[in-house]
């Protein structure tokens, strides 16, 4: 049965352990839900589903909490979480977690990786999206420079790319974290990272042909 909202700080305190990156966990919670919930199509079985790729994997608690709310993984399993011989790690690994599209850890990889899914995608029937998952602070990584610029070039309308903005970025951009996707021809959201119907409008909205960045702000503390 899937769970509801309400229930995920108990599915999230089922998880235990020093290195579990809580404050990153809970940054990335309402993003991750409202996708999960209102906006991807996710069946596994399906070549034409939905792709989410999640790139910000440290602190992965909320990404296995939405997991087992949507029933592809037990609710007990989050019990083992970090352990020896358990498959949820400290960073989602594809090849043992249900649902996991991408292995995250080495930052920058994400958002490359998204938009070679979404050319790929391109190029046969079908509608299926991709949304890849970044932090702010990953940007600085020079790699999304080169994805940002060929996936504007390419026109990747079935490409949303969400940033998690907690000013934790060591660099930053002139304008903000959107004008850096804007003037490589992607369009933007801004909205409040915890606004449901916000993230909702801002996951709905964009251009065809044309990438589409939601830059979810949230506040400093919960990075």
């Amino acid at each position: 049965m899937t769970a509801t909202y309400d229930d995920l700080t108990d599915l999230m305190t089922r998880m235990t352990g020093d290195e579990k990156h809580g404050a990153s966990a809970t940054s990335t919670l309402d993003v991750i839900w409202v996708l999960y919930h209102h906006v991807l199509r996710i069946d596994m079985e399906d070549p034409d589903r939905d792709r989410f790729l999640v790139s910000k994997g440290h602190g992965p608690m909320a990404y296995y909490a939405v997991l087992a709310a949507h029933g592809f993984i037990p609710e007990d399993l989050l019990d083992t979480f970090g352990e020896f011989d358990s498959p949820l790690g400290y960073h989602p690994d594809r090849m043992l977690v249900p649902g996991v599209e991408i292995s995250a850890g080495s930052l920058g990889h994400g958002l490359p990786i998204a938009v070679g899914t979404a050319t790929a995608l391109s190029l046969r029937p079908g509608h299926a999206r991709v949304v890849v998952l970044l932090g702010d602070a990953e940007l600085d990584e020079g790699s999304n420079g080169e994805a940002i610029a060929f996936a504007g070039r390419r026109g990747l309308g079935n490409l949303t790319a969400v940033v998690i903005d907690n000013e934790s970025a060591g660099l930053g951009w002139p304008g903000g974290i959107s004008a850096r996707f804007e003037v490589e021809g992607w369009t933007s959201s801004d909205v409040d990272g915890r606004d449901h119907e916000a993230l909702r409008r801002a996951f709905a909205a964009g251009l065809p042909n044309t990438p589409h960045v939601v830059v979810a702000h949230v506040e400093r503390k919960d990075g």
